[in-house]
């Protein structure tokens, strides 16, 4: 609720950028009338499962090289995401796609792991800063 809660409600595009099974991203589907809600993971298993939930809306892919062309979602979440990332590095490059592949003026919504052991706010806020601003809400 709280990530749907961050998400324009005219939004008609969105991806959930390490979908995993694809719980979270059956929920964000059934929550809205999105157009088109797309889940992507790197993870033979996950994608496999995430695809038995919602059906031609998963795709398996590299989150540091998303196949999408930039400005392609309106919305894009990663929930428990970037905690897992092997690196700093491999954390700032996945931010860096979810913002490639975001609409100007669309929405990050993003949750990490409080105790992780890096920070990637600044990482964030970084790749992020580029962008015009969003209508405040």
């Amino acid at each position: 609720d709280a990530v749907l809660s961050l998400l324009d409600p005219g939004g008609t595009d969105l991806l959930d950028a390490g979908c995993g099974t694809g719980i979270v991203t059956r929920r964000l589907a059934a929550a809205r009338p999105w157009r088109r809600v797309t889940g992507v993971d790197l993870a033979p298993e996950m994608t496999r499962r995430a695809a038995a939930r919602l059906p031609g809306a998963v795709v398996r892919a590299d989150l540091r090289h998303l196949p999408f062309p930039d400005g392609a979602f309106d919305a894009v979440v990663s929930v428990w995401l970037l905690h897992l990332a092997p690196s700093d590095a491999d954390a700032r490059a996945m931010v860096a796609e979810c913002a490639r592949v975001l609409r100007p003026g669309g929405v990050y919504v993003t949750t990490v792991d409080k105790a992780a052991a890096h920070n990637v706010g600044s990482d964030i806020d970084a790749a992020l800063a580029s962008r015009p601003p969003s209508p405040a809400r």
